[in-house]
């Protein structure tokens, strides 16, 4: 039950997806063995712990200086947006200065546009839900977590599905590391999620996933989809996290598929890493994990 956990264990999730975002499970197979990925000897993160990292960047700041916390982490995005390439802006945070984060790991051309544009869109794709995680830690009180959650991916994402997978994970993770177990935390956020304008989508793939058993790679794409939208995402991260036995496992479930290998993996390692804490986590892939000392410095600043 740690914050540390939980963004660590997203990190490695995102790493070991990472290679496979954009292959069908056919290629995989053929690439990497019958079993997929199982262990790499580079963890290298993608743009969803980049953001992770922002967000939770923001929220610190938000905390210390006593501002809103949507403005602070949309502040935050802005500085995201400087190290791929954006305006240069203010750096009140110091991850921006970090050079290891300016690399571009094919970040999302929603994120992207938004940020730049500030314009409307209707997209639910996956770039609010896979980095909400740390919008658990803000409060203790369920409503407020899931609705900072759903603003901040708001921020980027206008669909419903977009920014209620955002809210129902953040209260997911809320949940565990209060000490709760996966399926009781999982009926609070649905508790929460039904109280939206537009919760149908999200509420039906969530009830879903909770009554399906063990599923093949195949199976994950035809009953859940392939995650490259905010409730698919959420679905087989959590699939993964609610049918294996131990963290590794899980996360190859999560990140062994035809879709959005990636966000999936991250999904997955966000809750059982705030449901288990980091021991669960093998010290082989943590020695190899990119970025992991910023990951520790800003997870312990909580």
């Amino acid at each position: 039950m740690s914050l540390l956990g939980c963004v660590l264990g997203g990190a490695v999730g995102d790493g070991l997806g990472a290679p496979i975002e954009f292959s069908s499970i056919d290629v995989i197979r053929r690439q990497y063995g019958p079993d997929g990925v199982v262990d790499l000897p580079q963890l290298e993160i993608t743009d969803d712990t980049q953001m992770v990292l922002f967000t939770l960047e923001g929220l610190l700041l938000a905390r210390q200086h006593g501002i809103n916390p949507v403005l602070a982490v949309r502040a935050a995005y802005g500085r995201w947006l400087h190290t791929q390439g954006g305006p240069l802006v203010a750096s009140d945070g110091w991850l921006m200065a970090d050079q290891r984060l300016h690399s571009r790991r094919a970040p999302g051309h929603t994120c992207i546009n938004a940020l730049k544009h500030n314009e409307k869109n209707n997209s639910k794709g996956c770039g609010g839900v896979m980095r909400a995680a740390p919008v658990a830690v803000w409060s203790r009180d369920v409503r407020e977590v899931f609705t900072l959650a759903a603003e901040t991916a708001r921020l980027t994402h206008h669909h419903p599905s977009g920014y209620l997978s955002a809210g129902v994970l953040a209260v997911i993770v809320q949940a565990l590391l209060g000490g709760t177990d996966l399926p009781s935390a999982i009926a609070v956020a649905r508790a929460e999620l039904v109280r939206w304008e537009g919760h149908e989508e999200q509420t039906t793939l969530l009830d879903k996933v909770v009554g399906l058993g063990p599923l093949t790679p195949e199976e994950i794409e035809s009953e859940l989809g392939g995650g490259w939208v905010g409730e698919e995402a959420l679905a087989i991260g959590l699939h993964a996290a609610l049918v294996a036995p131990d963290f590794p496992t899980a996360v190859r479930i999560a990140v062994n598929h035809s879709g959005d290998s990636d966000s999936t993996g991250s999904i997955c390692g966000n809750i059982l890493g705030a449901r288990d804490g980091v021991a669960v986590i093998p010290d082989s892939w943590l020695s190899v994990l990119e970025l992991r000392d910023v990951i520790e410095r800003l997870s312990l600043s909580w």
